[in-house]
Order: structure tokens, then C-alpha cells, then sequence
């Protein structure tokens, strides 16, 4: 996960509202820095034809994910064994699985479990590890020492090894814990990401014109200092949720992750790779999908910088 870090770094040290002083202090014009800012940024990434493509794509799966039905009227769980690994035809584009499975109604069913560890992991980095980094960067002191040291444990931790070893000593792998224990390895990243947009925008003017009429901590932190953190966040974010897809079908690959008679792409590239010579469609379809996602994630994750970075204009 040490190269998710650069891509948040990049835009960690830009303050996203500029450096004016912040809504409710006289002649302030924080506020429409801002909102200038985001809409200079979504007009850029309408025009961006990469980023448009990947939201597309993303957009389909994710309606895969949480609309199956829309997309096949097929019971992935409807098989008989003379169907077995018959090729793809016009009535099934994706043909039959080794068990005569329609294995294009498996394709559709299996993004539900990789879509939904995904986003509940990277849900639970970025509330946690936002907390926790946003807290650090502005007290600094003890609570600064105490936190970067909790998160260098974590570092020490192979994601990978890390993982396989949590999820072989839980011996329950599902939905949960699968999300628990990527959240449990991913957080200090994000967390890090935070801390250092934090300690580089606590000192600026318009947080020290904020403190001059009185403004409290909690105020400080989440109504003036926490907006310059967004932007990072929102890149980390976009690309992390491309890696939990891929660390999930990764996991499940090696035989810790998701289990039959659960359905996914990790699960279809794991039954049927030992078909490949003979039926490269077993693992090219279910392999497609899932580059396609993550590549999708990480695309949109580099227009994201490039948009929110005043640096890249």
C-alpha cells in the first residue's frame, strides 16, 4: 500500500481553499476559493474523456453490484453438469462454468462481494485514519508521538502476509472480516496522508485569523483545516477502493478470502484457472472484469489529482 501514499502526497500539500481567511471572518473569502476551486475541478473532469470513461465503468459495476437483476434474468445457482464448460453463444455470451453454470449471470453476481469489501473498508480508512491523522497533525506533541507510533506498528505489517495470516488465524472468511482486516491494514496510510495536509495548513493565515476571533478547536479543525484535507482523501480513497477489489480476488485466490457457494470474480479466476489452456474464457472473462475495475479506480484517481492540485493546472 506504500504507493497509494505518493498519489495522496501529491495533492497533501496544496490547501484546497486557498490561503484567504475562512467564511465569518471580515472580508473573508474562503468560501468562494473553495467553491471556485471544485468547480474548476469538475469542469475539468467533465472534459477529461479518461476520467469520463472510467465513471462510466465504474457505474456499470457498481449497478452490477447492487442491480443484478437488471443486467441478467439467469440464476447463477441454475446449473446442471451437461452444460459443463460449453463455449459462449449468442443465449449465453459468457458460456457455462465447469458445474453448467451460466457463467455471464456468475460475472454480474460475483461484483456484489468485491464492490461491497471495497467500499465498507475504504469507508472505515477514511473515517478512522482521517480521524486519527487529522487529530495528530493539529495537536502534534504526545498525541502526535503517540498516534505515528501506533501507525508505524501497522506499517511494519506486510499487507499481503499481514492479511493472509489474520484471515487464516480468524478462520471465518466473509464479507466482514475480509473488510475488517484490509480496514485494519490500510488505515495508517490515510491517516499519514491527513497528518502532514493538516501540519501544512494549520499555520496558515486564515486559520490564524480564525483563532483571532475566537474560533475553538473542534471549529478549527473540521470547519477550517479538515476541507484542505478533502482533496487528498478523495484521491487515496478513489484509488484504494481498486486495491481492496483486487487484494479481495487476490485473497480469495490464495484460498483466505471468499469460499463457494459465495460468488465472485476472485472465486471464478480461482475454480477455473487450471482450465485455462483448454477454456481461456473460464478466466478471461472474470479477469477482464476485474482489471477493468481497478484500472477504472485508478484512473479516476489520477484525473482526481490533477483536477484538485493547483499545481497540475
Amino acid at each position: 500500500m506504500s504507493d497509494l501514499t505518493s498519489a495522496g502526497a501529491a495533492v497533501g500539500g496544496a490547501p484546497v481553499t486557498g490561503d484567504g481567511p475562512p467564511t465569518g471572518v471580515p472580508g473573508g473569502d474562503g468560501k468562494e476559493r473553495s467553491a471556485s476551486l471544485w468547480a474548476d475541478a469538475r469542469r475539468q473532469l467533465v472534459r477529461d474523456p479518461v476520467f469520463m470513461i472510467a465513471f462510466l465503468y465504474i457505474l456499470v459495476v457498481s449497478s452490477m453490484a447492487a442491480f443484478p437483476k437488471l443486467w441478467t434474468s439467469q440464476d447463477p445457482r441454475d446449473c446442471t453438469t451437461d452444460r459443463s464448460r460449453i463455449g459462449p453463444s449468442g443465449e449465453h455470451p459468457f458460456g457455462f462454468d465447469i458445474l453448467g453454470c451460466d457463467y455471464y449471470s456468475h460475472a454480474i453476481y460475483g461484483a456484489r462481494p468485491s464492490m461491497v469489501i471495497a467500499v465498507m473498508a475504504t469507508g472505515g480508512i477514511v473515517v478512522f485514519g482521517g480521524v486519527l491523522g487529522l487529530l495528530a497533525g493539529y495537536y502534534g506533541g504526545w498525541v502526535d508521538s503517540v498516534i505515528s507510533r501506533v501507525m508505524d506498528i501497522f506499517f511494519s505489517l506486510p499487507f499481503l502476509l499481514g492479511a493472509i495470516v489474520f484471515l487464516t488465524v480468524i478462520k471465518r472468511q466473509n464479507i466482514w472480516t475480509i473488510a475488517a482486516v484490509l480496514f485494519l491494514l490500510a488505515w495508517p496510510t490515510i491517516a499519514r496522508i491527513i497528518r502532514g495536509s493538516v501540519i501544512s495548513s494549520k499555520d496558515l493565515d486564515y486559520v490564524h485569523a480564525a483563532k483571532a476571533v475566537g474560533a475553538g478547536n473542534g471549529r478549527l479543525m473540521f470547519r477550517h483545516i479538515l476541507p484542505n484535507a478533502i482533496a487528498p482523501m478523495l484521491v487515496y480513497a478513489t484509488i484504494v477502493l481498486g486495491s481492496f477489489v483486487a487484494a479481495e480476488a487476490t485473497l480469495t485466490f490464495l484460498g483466505v478470502g471468499l469460499a463457494p457457494p459465495a460468488q465472485s470474480w476472485g472465486i471464478m479466476i480461482s475454480v477455473h484457472q487450471v482450465y485455462f489452456l483448454e477454456d481461456p474464457w473460464l478466466l478471461l472473462f472474470p479477469c477482464g472484469l476485474l482489471v477493468g475495475t481497478v484500472l477504472s479506480f485508478i484512473l479516476m484517481g489520477d484525473a482526481l489529482r490533477d483536477a484538485l492540485d493547483p499545481k497540475f493546472r
